[in-house]
């Protein structure tokens, strides 16, 4: 029988006593790699496209901005402390819950100055080729967080129904992605904020050159006439943002009507508030993926 001594004893229980140093993990953000202690404990999501992911790989958050506008968020919006808006942090609230790190992006990209004060922040927007870094960031939160098998997992998901959207897309045309908003219309195609839907897919654009600016080109209803699609992609910005849904409404007229996407029915309206507000997250992406899937399939 091993006998210690008292003070061996009491050593030997406080070292138990200790928490594990957490180990350091570099993971790349929109801002370069950066070195994170891993398994950060509170953490606080002000993008929608993290905490879309960050909820699919199973991460607890302890704030989240007052609206998260998709449906599938709701249990996240119920359990998280309110921390402010999408676009202006409340700082107070955020200190009161002193987190260990804080993950911005997209619309809150601007405030991550502003934030370094309160706890570490890191940057993890997704903008410039929306596939390759929504995929780069999964990988990187799997990292972080201590499950990279589970982000590993929600990657070779999305690279499936990426597969299935383009072998339904294959060979039925070209296409004309367009926002509503209200009575406004825009059109968008590579480059810009949806233009994954052609690059990712191999989906040949009804209209090329477009501006691929955050607001897309503002487009008249005898410019979609004139461009004559096979296949109209609609996002309705005011449902996302819940101003209520417009967009049948704006293009029930004659000239949209008389294009071939108006006379076979080949007028697809995806689900706006994933794509429009929480584009890049694993969920949003699949919904999206999934909808173009099956309106192709018809």
């Amino acid at each position: 029988m091993i006998r210690m001594s008292l003070p061996g004893l009491l050593a030997a229980t406080f070292a138990l006593a200790l928490p594990a140093l957490a180990e350091d993990v570099t993971i790349a953000t929109a801002k370069g790699d950066v070195t994170l202690p891993a398994s950060p404990a509170k953490v606080v999501a002000l993008d929608l496209a993290a905490i879309d992911s960050l909820t699919a790989l199973g991460v607890s958050l302890v704030g989240v901005p007052d609206n998260l506008y998709v449906d599938y968020l709701g249990g996240v919006a119920a359990s998280a402390t309110k921390v402010g808006t999408l676009f202006e942090p409340n700082l107070e609230t955020l200190a009161g819950l002193a987190p260990d790190l804080i993950i911005a992006g997209g619309r809150s990209a601007s405030q991550v100055e502003a934030l370094a004060p309160v706890a570490t922040t890191i940057d993890m927007t997704i903008w410039e080729d929306l596939p390759t870094e929504a995929r780069a960031r999964i990988d990187a939160y799997g990292k972080l967080f201590g499950k990279a098998d589970k982000a590993a997992e929600m990657i070779a998901t999305l690279d499936a129904k990426t597969a299935a959207a383009k072998a339904a897309v294959a060979g039925k045309g070209n296409a004309l992605i367009i926002q509503t908003n209200g009575p406004k219309v825009s059109a968008f195609g590579k480059g810009s904020r949806f233009g994954w839907l052609h690059t990712a897919l191999d989906l040949p654009e009804a209209h090329e050159n477009l501006n691929p600016e955050t607001h897309g080109d503002s487009i008249s209803f005898e410019f979609i006439a004139e461009v004559n699609p096979d296949w109209l992609i609609v996002i309705d910005r005011g449902a996302a943002v819940g101003e209520g849904a417009a967009a049948q409404a704006t293009l029930d007229n004659p000239l949209v009507a008389g294009t071939t996407a108006g006379k076979t029915g080949h007028i697809v309206y995806l689900s706006p508030a994933p794509v429009y507000i929480a584009g890049g997250g694993f969920t949003s992406m699949g919904k999206t993926l999934d909808e173009l899937t099956a309106a192709f399939s018809k």
